[in-house]
């Protein structure tokens, strides 16, 4: 109901800003005819047009733009409130049950392992808020150091099979030539991770995700990764590094997550000198995600 609102808004306002700027031009037409004789005029009033013309254009793009990030904010506060809800609800399930009941020592265990996930996948939906805000604030000096990528890539590639319980075929790491950048090591965790996790999240059941890295130019360690999940529609591939946005589709919508990821990715990128984009042949077809950093010299 509120986004079908929404998309009234929005089409309310385009179709005012169309409606007054056809209303000008027949007002502007009939003064002209009206008045054809005097040239200094005619000029004037083109220049008067043309700003009112633009100044409609411009308040209808701004509105449109507005309702649209408004819509994307809900969807974000709705996303992380069910991120965090949902654990710490499943939580406090187990703790009641251990609370109430005798269990025996085996499924005790099982509901401690549970717990654990669970405030793991709590604790990593705080760390995307928390780290969204930082990037987005002032800009920090960053603590560059030496980072060898091949056993950062295998570091978090085992994080993610944690994560999603998927076994070690279904994740494949590919290592080129041993490579190393300069860079805050947390920050460069936080970006393979999400692309790792974003992988997997968005591989469907068959989960079947590459990753390689390579060196290009002398001049970039790149880090690939590639899945034959959902895919992504091309008008979507820059979209999708937004914050807050999640593609529309769906087979996208019904997978959990908060919008941040590739915004974190690209973000952390070009923080570091590099760049991040996403390629696609379309919906079903698989996506490839690459990261770029700057080599260590």
């Amino acid at each position: 109901m509120v986004v079908a609102g929404r998309r009234k808004s929005i089409a309310f306002f385009i179709a005012l800003g169309a409606g007054l700027i056809v209303i000008s031009i027949l007002l502007y037409v009939g003064w002209v005819f009206l008045n054809w004789r005097h040239g200094i005029l005619l000029f004037f009033g083109i220049l008067l047009l043309a700003v009112i013309i633009g100044g409609v254009i411009l308040n209808t793009i701004f509105l449109v733009r507005e309702i649209r990030r408004n819509e994307q904010h809900d969807a974000f506060i709705n996303a992380v409130t069910h991120e965090l809800k949902t654990p710490v609800a499943s939580i406090r399930l187990y703790l009641e049950t251990l609370q109430t009941r005798n269990v025996d020592e085996a499924r005790r265990q099982e509901f401690y392992r549970i717990m654990l996930e669970d405030s793991s996948r709590l604790l990593s939906t705080i760390e995307q808020v928390l780290r969204t805000g930082r990037l987005g604030a002032s800009p920090r000096t960053l603590e560059r150091t030496r980072i060898e990528l091949g056993p950062m890539v295998e570091e978090c590639l085992e994080r993610v099979r944690n994560a999603h319980h998927v076994p070690a075929e279904s994740v494949v790491f590919q290592p080129g030539p041993a490579l190393a950048v300069l860079g805050d090591p947390e920050e460069v965790r936080a970006a393979v991770t999400n692309l790792i996790d974003n992988a997997v999240k968005y591989s469907g059941p068959g989960v079947q995700v590459t990753i390689e890295t390579a060196a290009v130019d002398g001049r970039f360690a790149t880090l690939r990764v590639q899945d034959r999940g959902i895919g992504i529609p091309k008008a979507d591939l820059k979209r999708i590094f937004r914050r807050f946005y999640r593609s529309p589709g769906s087979l996208a919508a019904r997978v959990k997550g908060t919008g941040l990821g590739l915004y974190i990715v690209r973000s952390v990128a070009k923080r570091h000198g590099g760049r991040a984009w996403a390629e696609s042949e379309g919906p079903g077809r698989g996506s490839t995600f690459i990261l770029q950093l700057p080599l260590a010299s």
